[in-house]
């Protein structure tokens, strides 16, 4: 069942991509006439529409990473991001030595695996495992078969797929890249003063957002947003809060004991993250790298997504049992971890188009008007030194 579209052009999917949406519409109409009242929250429409199993985005087969995709991340640039990210956690792995593990949440088509490994090798800080978790088997397909062609075998053996984070304790790096974004997330609305829930409804054969009365937990999330902001979120003021974070963080992390913690994504501390003119959130859907505001729309065909709120992260971190390691964009991470030697690499390559290739990638990733500012870096780090990976451009101030 489509929401309505009529203030947006967007390309029409094909008749077998429509009937792939039109069986997840089935399940998620199903929920919603199951369910008390008739509604489901809005997180639960945004779970089921990028992970239920076979069906959605996240979980299903469609193209979504490159320019045959929905987006672009920074992985699938090129080299650059993933060898400055592998510079940066390598003195980490050093330190923990010959039992250190890396687990990669979400591993896109394998390029940060391919050039994180082949760099780490060259810095003599190899891990003695570098997992993957991956909830969508073909993209596991798709990264088994680009690494087992472009690593030599002593490093693809150190590469695994997982079902679940790491059961053991474990020691080293956990890393998520674009990731805490597509984290199912509450939105929530202020209407007389109290705490509303958007939930999804369906109303003249239509799916719809309508609001129910928040619950305790989404409600205390929403009041110590306006604590900390030390101001009252204003009637008919809508956006997003993740309180389930810092348990989110304790699941994927499970019982790493000694190690560091990076999270990339895009976003904003608290205090711009719920600016007044920002008065309807940061939600959005991706569709054919066209944004749009329509989230109900072609569910499993399309990203949907919400900017991080990098307070909150640093927050739920140290709940978690981490120290705050550090905070800043990421152009000054990628500068502050390995770049000018990057740069210096580029430089000498031979092929005049690649050379431009290489140097339009550092454009992309480090350009305020691009990536440089939009996306942030965050990092948390136990019994180990992770604090000069943050040094170039330090904001931590801001959080």
């Amino acid at each position: 069942m489509d929401a309505n579209v009529t203030d947006f052009q967007l390309p029409s999917p094909d008749a077998d991509a429509l009937a792939h949406s039109a069986r997840l519409d089935a399940l998620i109409d199903a929920q919603i006439a199951a369910a008390d009242g008739a509604v489901i929250p809005f997180s639960r429409f945004m779970e089921l529409a990028l992970y239920a199993p076979g069906l959605g985005y996240y979980s299903a087969g469609a193209s979504k990473f490159g320019e045959a995709g929905d987006f672009v991340t920074a992985p699938e640039l090129g080299p650059v991001f993933a060898a400055c990210v592998a510079e940066s956690i390598a003195p980490v792995l050093q330190q923990i030595g010959p039992q250190a593990r890396v687990l990669e949440l979400g591993g896109g088509t394998g390029a940060f695996a391919e050039t994180a490994l082949k760099r780490l090798l060259e810095l003599d800080a190899l891990p003695d495992r570098f997992a993957i978790l991956e909830p969508s088997a073909e993209l596991r397909e798709r990264q088994r078969e680009r690494l087992s062609q472009r690593l030599v075998p002593p490093l693809f053996d150190l590469v695994e797929w997982l079902d679940a984070p790491f059961a053991d304790d474990w020691q080293g790096v956990l890393f998520a890249n674009e990731v805490i974004d597509a984290l199912p997330t509450p939105r929530f609305a202020i209407e007389a003063g109290e705490v509303y829930e958007e939930h999804v409804a369906i109303e003249a054969g239509q799916r719809v957002r309508v609001l129910r009365p928040a619950d305790p937990f989404l409600a205390n999330a929403v009041r110590h947003v306006e604590r900390k902001l030390e101001r009252t979120l204003p009637d008919g003021y809508r956006s997003e809060v993740l309180p389930q974070l810092p348990y989110w963080i304790q699941a994927v992390a499970g019982g790493l004991q000694r190690g560091a913690m990076l999270f990339v994504d895009y976003g904003y501390p608290r205090a711009e993250y719920y600016q007044p003119d920002r008065s309807d959130g940061t939600l959005r859907a991706y569709y054919r790298h066209r944004m749009h505001a329509e989230p109900l729309l072609w569910p499993g065909l399309q990203d949907i997504t919400a900017s991080v709120d990098f307070t909150a992260l640093a927050e739920a971190g140290v709940a978690a049992g981490f120290d705050f390691a550090g905070y800043c964009n990421q152009a000054s991470f990628l500068l502050g971890n390995g770049l000018a030697g990057v740069l210096q690499r580029i430089e000498k390559i031979d092929d005049e188009d690649e050379r431009q290739r290489r140097g339009n990638e550092v454009k992309r990733l480090t350009l305020p008007s691009e990536m440089g500012e939009r996306f942030q870096v965050i990092g948390f780090e136990k019994d180990i030194e992770f604090g000069a990976a943050f040094l170039a451009g330090d904001l931590s101030y801001r959080l």
